[in-house]
């Protein structure tokens, strides 16, 4: 038996009438709370089943169950929440806490939510239950009737009265626990079925996919060795690329370095060829006056070389006349000198005007050959200046067809840039206005989804509100099924109890290992057709409650063991091959309409069809008596038994009141318990599957509200961002055209510049290919340059000098032998 409990304290705060806190103190003994209709006594006795656990509103005598917390009068406002504490004496002991006072409270939030503590400490509504299921008080207890449950105790019927029994006996908390393991049973022989399934799926798979994987793994080898190769190839080009890209620059530099010596050299070799030039145009008036000293020399020296022969031929004339004079000469001898020096003076006056003629002509002929020598010294300086002019003109010309070309050449490069980055700034305006309009686009779509996505919030609202309405329903519908389960359970164990009686046949069913032949009890072994309990029953009679054997043997076996025992009496139908006599055989009469026979109506073992075919020979099943009489009326043979269990023969009748059931009655009762247990059962069971179901659909319904809401955040995060995204991509598209069209302005000014140069160009490469043409016209036209024919005519006045000299001394010569001659022919004489 239960131990005792008693109550201490109970505090209410905004529980339904009271607003205020209450603290109703219990004292020992009697507590009575008496007081007019609507002062709130059943609100004390709501209150004490409420902080125990109760979860139904009904109970409550409520609508919803935030309904218990004050809803405010038109003094006062409402309440937010509403809080129920009790206090329970637990100095005996109890409750299974090792407190001598216990504090059960309990809060409800208008929201929904639930809090509950157990001494201040949170706990959770199962260890509340658990805490009063042994001590006989809970929110299913038996010891709170509310309003009207009164009448409905007292009216009970067995099943119920048997729940308030099992609740007071402590045995509803084991059943509970032994439904919930076995939920929990069942629940895991079904995970541990597919857990099979699923390992021997997965065995037959691994095989495959074990191959694969080897496959998978060897592949995964063979592209790390490829690609490691191939890393390897790459650096190795990569070095092989870095060498000859530092070679290529070495060389380049030293190219570079050449180039600036060769150009240093070149400019070095220009600025000696001019200097040479100019220093060649300076020494030709020099040069003039050089080859005018030398001609002046040599006339000098032809003097010199005539005075000395000159001086020689006197030297020669003296020292002939010397001796002549000291001695004394013959006169003849002396007039014959006289007459030849007569003769050799006049020769002489000949050949010296001969001389003074030739004279004449080589100083003319000398005239001529200077003449000429200058005329050629002043042409051949003509033609040194003129060839210099040339050539420094020609490589003036030649600098500036460089410059310029080489300015049309940077024009062009310059032009070949604008219009490059002209392009780069064109395909950079169309790719950012590609993807303006892409994000555009981008912005109808998401407004577009932002009113679809408003849309599929306000549905999957309305899917979580329409999946916790259809969760609180299943979860209303899942209680009741538990309670009807609990109901037909309970019938079904008070019925088999009834099954077990204390009589003979108790005692035969109980003596199943020292009876040989015991088939069971009729009860158990008959099926009768649902609705037909009472009619079988009345038919069988004292059978209905008999024990079935397999033979005669058997059955005198059981009734000395009833002897024996002083168990009581029983009846024994044996089954087997028993012939039964000619009461079995012929024909049984053709029933009239609504009316079948009582064999047909059961299923019984084959050995023992004979034994209910003669129990039940020709015994029919009608509605009522009127019937039966009419068919006993219309076939004597026949033994009529109504749906009342009224039995009716053409010499007897059997009949009234309800009398205590028949084993028959209890046993079909039982399988009809059973089949409602069953059917009650797998109610609950698809209703709690619907209920995880629902519970499921209920968090997805959840998460897909709560995951469009940060859809719609982040698509508005997106607009915003996306809005910020395309000014910024306007700015940059409004910045590239104007770049293209400052480039492009650029690139027709360049265009322009360049035409202009590519004319100036043209023009200055005609006058260079002029110049070249006059002066390759001119080194073809011959050696206008060339010292040979100055070189002649200064050989030629060389020559006529020396032929003048020559002619001089020669008239110099012979006027001085004439002088010399002169008077000598007068001395002679």
């Amino acid at each position: 038996m239960s131990p005792h409990v008693y109550l201490k304290t109970l505090t209410l705060r905004g529980f339904k009438s009271f607003a205020s806190a209450t603290t109703l103190r219990l004292e020992p003994g009697i507590t009575c709370v008496v007081g007019p209709n609507g002062s709130g006594k059943s609100n004390v006795v709501d209150a004490l089943a409420w902080v125990m656990g109760e979860q139904g509103a009904k109970s409550l005598r409520g609508g919803k169950m935030e309904d218990v917390i004050f809803a405010g009068t038109t003094g006062r406002a409402p309440l937010g929440r509403a809080e129920v504490a009790l206090t329970i004496d637990n100095s005996d002991g109890a409750l299974p806490i090792d407190y001598s006072e216990v504090t059960i409270s309990r809060i409800m939030f208008r929201n929904g939510g639930s809090e509950y503590a157990i001494n201040g400490d949170p706990c959770r509504l199962l260890d509340i239950q658990e805490l009063l299921s042994d001590s006989g008080i809970g929110r299913e207890m038996h010891v709170i009737l509310g309003q009207g449950r009164l009448d409905a105790v007292l009216q009970a019927g067995p099943e119920d009265r048997r729940s308030f029994i099992e609740e007071a006996a402590g045995v509803l908390k084991h059943r509970k626990r032994k439904e919930k393991a076995l939920r929990k049973l069942d629940a895991m022989q079904a995970n541990l079925t597919r857990l099979t399934d699923l390992t021997g799926e997965l065995r037959r798979q691994l095989k495959p996919l074990g191959r694969q994987a080897e496959v998978a793994r060897r592949a995964v080898a063979i592209q790390a060795d490829l690609r490691d190769a191939r890393l390897r190839l790459l650096a190795d080009d990569l070095v092989t690329m870095r060498l000859a890209f530092e070679q290529e620059a070495a060389d380049e530099e030293a190219m570079k370095v050449r180039r600036k010596q060769l150009e240093r050299e070149y400019a070095e070799a220009q600025a000696a060829e001019t200097e040479l030039e100019q220093r060649g145009a300076a020494l030709v008036p020099h040069l003039a006056e050089t080859q005018e000293t030398w001609y002046k020399l040599s006339s000098l020296k032809e003097r010199y070389r005539g005075s000395a022969q000159l001086a020689a031929e006197r030297v020669r004339n003296a020292s002939r006349t010397q001796p002549e004079e000291r001695r004394g000469r013959d006169p003849e001898e002396m007039a014959a000198e006289a007459q030849r020096i007569r003769e050799e003076e006049a020769e002489l006056v000949e050949e010296i005007a001969e001389a003074q003629e030739t004279l004449a002509g080589a100083v003319m002929q000398r005239t001529d050959a200077e003449t000429a020598l200058q005329q050629e010294e002043r042409r051949l300086a003509a033609s040194v200046r003129a060839a210099a002019d040339q050539r420094e003109s020609l490589a003036k010309l030649d600098g500036r067809v460089g410059a310029m070309r080489s300015k049309a050449a940077a024009a062009q490069a310059e032009i070949g840039r604008l219009r490059a980055a002209a392009e780069e700034a064109r395909g950079r305006a169309a790719a950012v206005q590609r993807e303006y309009e892409q994000l555009k686009s981008e912005v109808e779509g998401l407004d577009a989804d932002g009113g679809g996505l408003d849309e599929e919030v306000e549905q999957a609202s309305q899917a979580l509100a329409e999946a916790e309405e259809k969760l609180t329903e299943l979860r209303a519908s899942e209680r009741e099924a538990q309670k009807e389960h609990a109901g037909y359970s309970a019938r079904k164990e008070a019925l088999e109890l009834g099954l077990n009686r204390k009589d003979g046949a108790g005692a035969l069913l109980a003596a199943t290992d020292r009876l040989s032949g015991l088939l069971g009890s009729v009860a158990a072994i008959l099926t009768v057709e649902s609705g037909a309990e009472a009619a079988v029953a009345a038919a069988l009679g004292t059978a209905a409650d008999a024990v079935a054997v397999t033979s005669v043997d058997s059955a005198v076996n059981a009734i000395r063991l009833l002897k024996s025992e002083d168990a009581g009496q029983a009846t024994v139908i044996v089954g087997g091959d028993v012939a039964y006599g000619a009461a079995d055989d012929g024909d049984w009469p053709e029933l009239p309409g609504g009316a079948r026979y009582v064999l047909d109506l059961i299923q019984v073992q084959e050995e023992l069809r004979p034994a209910f075919t003669r129990l039940l020979n020709r015994m029919a099943v009608v509605e009522d008596l009127s019937e039966a009489a009419a068919l006993i009326g219309r076939l004597p043979s026949v033994r009529a038994v109504t749906r009342d269990g009224d039995v009716l023969g053409c010499a007897w009748a059997r009949g009234g009141s309800s009398s205590a059931p028949t084993l028959l009655e209890v046993q079909a009762a039982v399988d009809e318990a059973a089949e409602k247990l069953y059917e009650a059962g797998a109610r609950a069971e698809r209703l709690r599957t619907e209920l995880e179901f629902a519970t499921t659909g209920r968090q997805a319904a959840k998460a897909r509200v709560d995951a469009l809401m940060a859809q719609r955040r982040e698509a508005d995060s997106q607009k915003a961002g996306v809005a910020q995204q395309l000014g910024r991509l306007g700015g940059q598209a409004r910045g590239a055209l104007g770049e293209v069209e400052r480039l492009v302005a650029a690139s027709e000014k360049a265009e322009e510049a360049r035409e202009r140069d590519l004319a100036q160009l043209e023009e200055l490469e005609g006058q260079l290919l002029e110049a070249q043409e006059a002066a390759e016209a001119a080194a073809e036209l011959g050696d206008a340059l060339s010292t040979d024919q100055r070189d002649a005519f200064a050989q030629a006045a060389t020559a006529a000098r020396t032929a003048e000299m020559e002619a001089r001394l020669a008239v110099r010569t012979g006027e001085e032998r004439a002088r010399a001659l002169a008077g000598r022919a007068d001395q002679l004489d």
